[in-house]
């Protein structure tokens, strides 16, 4: 596959996410996916990285990716950039406060025959806690 192509699909997947449309992404993510993530002690597989999607859709329904930057190196797709929304739903077990939140994210994610194969995600989840009041402002 070009850059242009793995771009592409990195994107339509992320776009996917967005809209809440999981069978959209589903298309794109390879049936072997493997996915790191922030605070995940070991990598989830494709359903639980569903569960995790489903999770921060419930969250923040309106959640929306800004990226700054889409950096495209032969079958790998970076992405810098930040998430939005308004925190609607249960997070963590922690109640909805209807804050309004911004955070930042990285990924990485691996094009494989057209489809995700692997994801490495990161996110400032003490900005966003702290965001939520559920830490104190930084000093």
């Amino acid at each position: 596959m070009s850059t242009a192509q793995n771009k592409a699909i990195a994107l339509e997947f992320y776009q996917a996410f967005d809209n809440g449309s999981v069978e959209q992404a589903k298309k794109i993510i390879a049936a072997n996916f493997t996915a790191h993530t922030t605070g995940a002690s070991e990598p989830l597989d494709l359903d639980g990285f569903i569960e995790y999607g489903l999770m921060m859709r419930t969250a923040f329904p309106d959640g929306k990716h800004t990226f700054a930057d889409v950096i495209v190196e032969n079958d790998k797709v970076v992405t810098r950039g930040t998430f939005s929304g308004t925190h609607q739903g249960e997070l963590l077990g922690f109640p909805p406060t209807g804050q309004q939140v911004k955070f930042a994210v990285m990924h990485i994610d691996q094009i494989v025959d057209g489809k995700i194969a692997e994801h490495w995600g990161q996110a400032d989840i003490m900005a966003l806690m702290q965001q939520l009041g559920i830490l104190p402002p930084s000093m």
